[in-house]
């Protein structure tokens, strides 16, 4: 017997004895997922995708995170009664792997790609569009995530946090150094944070360029403090997995008696590279982080950590606390619903897409506002039209713990429309 609920019983059973025990594996939901009633229906089989064991930036922990919580729902009673199945891929870090993941997962027949990361959306978005498969809940780092009709963002990309990481450090710095990708999406980010610091009237941000993959980053870092001034200095940088190395090289600059201050943003930094780093005694001790959810040992975190604990089996590439895993864990929350909403239709792609267009809600649990993906909920901002949700929080490192600096969400959308404007 399988999950979606076929029975295949030989025809030559034609006794009372053998029709009895048909009858009795009906009755007793012979194929059923555990907690399912009325028997299973068809599976729901989506792909989750990330870059893993490349020189740059890796999100393993995303399609961990998948396979966790398809473990944790199957066990109850699936999604609305179907069985999630869930492939993964890795991107690879380049425009070939992502196109090829895409392909692959029009191949596979998927119903969706869910809480995904790419930066490579123009090789992505084509593929998935062509065969009319949405995206749900990417990470937010490339344009075609915010353009395409198909794409569903759970968060507001790299774009809110950048212009809420200027906000964060407009009250405290009077000179900033941005250190970012030297690629295409690296290069608006200097913008972004200049119209977060000028919400604050602060001066614009010096711009430094630096390459993403680099086992070393002394010169950018002694350019970086240098650029930062002489008082109330800030060096922030959104390198991604690169960030801890260039903070490494920071830190082992000669001391030239100023006090800079260090500053990142989700994704960037979390709470698992403070700890590897030193906690209290290293180099983020009293960084300003932005992030796009409440703090890691928020409370309204527990659902995904009650689901790691129980169904991800000790997987060391699950981390409470990263961004990919959490995005993640809220894109699977949006593919629940939908399917809960299309109830006794088959999911398809166009059924998933016509549901999230027609404003169905989703309750993510206090981690974001309430998410729905009308004309009317978009900010529509040029370059960034399908940005629903443009809160973010501003944390600080405290005692080698990321805490909340302020308790409620910080509401970049105008910031992002002066942006856009200028």
């Amino acid at each position: 017997m399988t999950g979606n609920g076929r029975r295949r019983f030989a025809t030559s059973l034609t006794s009372r004895a053998a029709a009895a025990l048909v009858a009795a594996s009906l009755l007793a939901g012979c194929g059923a997922l555990p907690g399912a009633t009325g028997g299973s229906r068809d599976p729901v089989t989506v792909m989750t995708w990330a870059p893993q064991e490349t020189k740059a930036t890796n999100m393993p922990g995303m399609p961990a995170m998948a396979q966790a919580y398809a473990r944790w729902v199957n066990s109850q009673g699936g999604l609305a009664g179907r069985e999630l199945r869930v492939i993964t891929c890795n991107e690879g870090n380049t425009a070939t792997g992502a196109a090829t993941c895409a392909r692959k997962a029009v191949k596979e027949g998927v119903a969706a790609v869910v809480g995904s990361y790419s930066q490579h959306g123009r090789a992505f978005m084509a593929p998935l569009e062509a065969a009319n498969i949405p995206y749900i809940g990417g990470y937010g780092l490339s344009d075609e995530e915010f353009t395409s009709y198909l794409s569903y963002p759970v968060n507001g990309g790299q774009v809110a946090l950048l212009a809420g990481n200027g906000m964060q450090l407009a009250a405290s710095c009077e000179r900033v150094s941005l250190v970012r990708p030297d690629t295409i999406a690296g290069d608006n980010l200097h913008r972004l944070l200049n119209s977060g610091l000028a919400r604050g009237k602060q001066r614009e941000a010096f711009d430094i360029p630096a390459a993403e993959d680099a086992g070393e980053y002394t010169a950018v870092a002694s350019r970086s403090r240098s650029r930062a001034g002489d008082e109330h200095g800030c060096v922030t940088a959104a390198l991604g997995e690169r960030t801890a190395h260039f903070f490494d090289s920071f830190r082992r600059l000669s001391p030239d008696g100023r006090d800079v201050r260090v500053s990142s943003v989700l994704g960037s930094v979390d709470q698992l590279l403070v700890d590897r780093t030193g906690g209290a005694s290293g180099p983020f001790e009293g960084a300003y982080i932005t992030g796009w959810y409440p703090e890691p040992a928020d409370t309204r975190w527990e659902p995904m950590r009650r689901v790691i604990r129980e169904h991800a089996f000790g997987d060391n590439r699950i981390d409470p606390a990263d961004a990919g895993v959490q995005t993640t864990w809220i894109a699977y929350t949006v593919l629940k619903r939908v399917v809960e909403e299309i109830g006794d239709g088959k999911v398809t792609p166009g059924r998933i897409a016509l549901t999230l267009d027609r404003g169905v809600r989703v309750d993510t649990g206090g981690l974001t506002p309430t998410l729905r993906w009308r004309y009317e909920d978009m900010l529509g901002i040029p370059g960034f039209p399908r940005l629903v949700n443009h809160l973010v929080t501003f944390q600080v490192v405290r005692k080698g713990r990321m805490v909340a600096q302020r308790a409620d969400f910080v509401d970049v959308g105008p910031t992002l429309l002066d942006a856009r404007a200028s």
